[in-house]
This record gives C-alpha cells, sequence and structure tokens, in this order.
C-alpha cells in the first residue's frame, strides 16, 4: 500500500486472492475488501477512516496518474504513530513525510547505499547465501525429509540482508538469532498496529491506555539498544577490517565526512537501518514463496521453468547471478506471481507466457501494471538486490531439485489463505518433499 498526505492506497491483488469466492471473515484481508469495493465503485473511490479521508486506487491508469501524472502531489506520508516511533520522528526514507531532508536521505540511498557498483559488491553475499540454503536442502532429499521452504527462505533473506546491513549473519537458535528476528517482527508489527490516533487524533490520549502502546513503548527499547550496539561494534577500532563494507560503515563514513546539505545522524543512521531490516527481508520471502506455490499448483509451468534452467547450467553446478540473463521464462514466471489482477486477461490463470516475446514489462516501476516495488519518487530504492535475490533462489530451487507434495497432499489443497503484514504472505508454511535433481550433484 502506498500513503500520500491523504492516505491514498494503491491495491494489488494477490495471486491467491484471485481464489477468494466469498467476503473474507477476518480481519487480515484488507486488500481483498478494497478489492471488492472497487470492482463495484470503480479504480478511484474516496473513503473516510475514522476522520482521515483515504483514497482508494486500484487500477494500472489511475496509478500511472498518482505515481507519475501527479507524483509530486502524492509523495509524502501521513505521520501514523507507530511509523513515526520506529523510525525516530521520520528521519528515515519510507516512513517520513516528502521534504528536502527526504531528498537528501533519498539520494544517499541512490548513490552510497544501493548504486549499481554497491548492488553489485553484495553479489558474493548472494551466491554464498544461496548456495548455503542448497546444501541444506540436499541433505534433506537424501533422506526424503519434508524442507520448510518458507523458513529456509525467511533465514535466506534474513541473512543476506543482515549481513549487507550489519555484516553478520544469524543462523542458528542461539539467544542473539532469537533477539534480532523478534526485533524485526515487533518492529513490523508496530509499523501496522491501530492507534486511535492515526483516525482520530482529538482522542489520541487513548493510546496511552492500550497494550498496542505498551508494546511499542518496549519493542522502541529494545530496537534502540540493539541498533546501538551494531554501531558501537562497527566504531570500535579494535574491530577486525572486513574487505566486505556493510551499511552501517557506508553511513558512519558518510556522517564523518559531512559531504552533504544534511547532518547525518546516529538517529538517521538507525532509522535507515530499519529501513533496510525492515522492508527487505519479507518482501523477498513472501515473493519466492509465492512463485514456489504457484509452480507447485500448476506443474507444466514448473516443468517448463526447470527445462529452461538445467541445460544452462548443467549438472552439479551452481545457478550464477550472469546466468539470469539467459532465463527469461523464469523471470515471467516471477513476474506473473506479482502481477495486477485488473490489468491482465484471464487473471485468474497462471500463465508467464503473457510476459514473454514483445512484452517487455519490468519491475522497475515503468510500467503501472506490474509495480511490486512500488514507482515514482518513492519507489524502492534496493529494487535492482531484491529482484536480483528473488529470480536467484527460484532459479536455484528448480535447478537443484524436483519438488513433490508431502503424502496426502493434493495441488488443489494447497493452501490459498493469507495474512497480511508489510506483504501479504501465505497463511501457513509452505512445506515440500526434494527430490535432488542428480545424484553426484555436489554444492
Amino acid at each position: 500500500m502506498d500513503f500520500n498526505r491523504r492516505n491514498t492506497v494503491r491495491t494489488r491483488s494477490p495471486r491467491t486472492s484471485l481464489h477468494w469466492k466469498s467476503a473474507p471473515t477476518d480481519n487480515s484481508a484488507l486488500h481483498r475488501y478494497l478489492w471488492q469495493l472497487s470492482k463495484k465503485y470503480g479504480p478511484i473511490m474516496s473513503l473516510r477512516l475514522g476522520l482521515v479521508p483515504t483514497l482508494v486506487i486500484s487500477s494500472a491508469r489511475m496509478a500511472k496518474e498518482v505515481y507519475k501524472t501527479h507524483d509530486l502531489a502524492f509523495s509524502s506520508r501521513p505521520t501514523l504513530l507507530g511509523q513515526q516511533k520506529i523510525s525516530y520522528n521520520g528521519l528515515d526514507v519510507a516512513f517520513s513525510p516528502y521534504s528536502d531532508s527526504w531528498r537528501e536521505l533519498r539520494r544517499i540511498w541512490v548513490h552510497n547505499l544501493f548504486s549499481p557498483k554497491r548492488a553489485e559488491s553484495f553479489r558474493p553475499i548472494r551466491q554464498e547465501e544461496v548456495s548455503r540454503m542448497i546444501n541444506k536442502i540436499s541433505k534433506l532429499a537424501t533422506s526424503s525429509k519434508l524442507a520448510n521452504l518458507s523458513q529456509m527462505l525467511a533465514t535466506l533473506t534474513s541473512n543476506i540482508i543482515s549481513r549487507i546491513a550489519l555484516g553478520k549473519r544469524y543462523d542458528d537458535d542461539g539467544h542473539e538469532t532469537r533477539r534480532y528476528l523478534g526485533i524485526i517482527r515487533e518492529s513490523e508489527a508496530a509499523s501496522l498496529a491501530f492507534f486511535v490516533s492515526d483516525y482520530f487524533p482529538p482522542l489520541g490520549w487513548l493510546d496511552r491506555c492500550t497494550r498496542s502502546y505498551y508494546r511499542l513503548q518496549k519493542n522502541l527499547k529494545e530496537m534502540d539498544i540493539f541498533y546501538q550496539e551494531q554501531i558501537d561494534e562497527h566504531l570500535n577500532p579494535e574491530r577486525p577490517k572486513s574487505t566486505q563494507e556493510d551499511i552501517i560503515d557506508i553511513l558512519l563514513q558518510l556522517r564523518k565526512d559531512q559531504l552533504s546539505s544534511l547532518n547525518l545522524t546516529i538517529g538517521h543512521i538507525k532509522a535507515m537501518l530499519m529501513n533496510v531490516l525492515l522492508g527487505a527481508t519479507e518482501t523477498s520471502t513472501a515473493t519466492i514463496v509465492w512463485a514456489m506455490t504457484e509452480l507447485m499448483r500448476n506443474p507444466p509451468f514448473m516443468k517448463k521453468a526447470q527445462n529452461e534452467v538445467r541445460p544452462l547450467m548443467g549438472k552439479g553446478v551452481n545457478v550464477e547471478e550472469d546466468d539470469l540473463e539467459n532465463l527469461p521464462y523464469l523471470k515471467a514466471v516471477v513476474k506473473e506471481t506479482t502481477r495486477d489482477p485488473e490489468a491482465w486477461d484471464n487473471p485468474e490463470e497462471f500463465l508467464p507466457e503473457r510476459f514473454l516475446g514483445d512484452n517487455t514489462i519490468d519491475l522497475k516501476g515503468r510500467h503501472f501494471e506490474l509495480v511490486p516495488f512500488g514507482a515514482g519518487r518513492r519507489g524502492c530504492p534496493g529494487m535492482s538486490v531484491a529482484a536480483t535475490t528473488v529470480e536467484l533462489a527460484v532459479a536455484s530451487l528448480l535447478h537443484s531439485f524436483d519438488w513433490e507434495l508431502p503424502a496426502g497432499i493434493e495441488k488443489e489443497d494447497m493452501d490459498t489463505e493469507v495474512q497480511s503484514g508489510l506483504v501479504v504472505r501465505p497463511k501457513h508454511d509452505l512445506c515440500l518433499v526434494p527430490k535432488a535433481f542428480a545424484e553426484h550433484v555436489v554444492y
């Protein structure tokens, strides 16, 4: 969802919501409610959430008006309590209102943190973490054990992001890993929590009497301590030097140099760490899980994608990022997973072929039929890293293994329930049985 100063909401119904036949009964299905309302009232609707006027956008044509034609008018953010608190009162790029300071922060993201050169420097991290995941799945495949892909993919994306941002990985069941993941989950919950003041400002005092407010304050304290510990480690002169600069290294150097008009503070650094850790992990995980879910529900498309990947790579060879440009069908699968049903013919049919041939639609926010990373001034600056991670993970899973459903489960039984968070994701974990593509494959 995208919000402007009047709370503009751009609805994009995910693949699974297309299978929904009756009115949803759970409060996690806001995207479905809005999608159904748009079918009745049209692609642009005006709602009032409490005292807050809200504009709901539900078509590619209207999205173009918001993201391109009137981009400046719709590029701010409302000051929602939870989002303001976890962003250190708007010192980040995701939740802060549009301003000169925001533009300078955005410039830092684009030119310093996620420039093409910097994104390329993160390649070894992505490759290594995907290989680790494939090795773990290979061990399960030798004994025909079930692989919880949802959990494995969450670990994959979490470790990629934590290494890029913090210079460390969290891959065990120890206290620090549980602490790290707990802070991320609580921060996500805080950003989405309901607070009276967001919709009825005169009654904002009621928030202080709620469990949500107590939970928010507790998370803020734990979050701040965690971020400060990471920064202190990087400031320690005895810290071992690494050949791979992480985001904290970059931001601390920018703060030291103070080459921009923005007085970069420790608060800015903490807020931007929140953006990276919170915004990148869940979105990539959900996209990969949805892609694998749809391929399992449509075996001919799974086989077609595997037939594209396997001859190119050969047996016993890891998928490399350079190979992704030679996998148009795999890219089409990823696009099909994130598309807008309003903009396409036969939207309930999983059909990657619609993105092949002369159809040059990409994920970069230039084609408003497909904007999983947003567009315009508020488009995700890390979209190239996220898209590469998703494609590399899906290609590796398809190259290395054949996949089967657990005993007693048919493809028609696969979970189509969803739960909402920063992204819409499956309500239950995706668990599959991996079968090694070739017995002599060694990673």
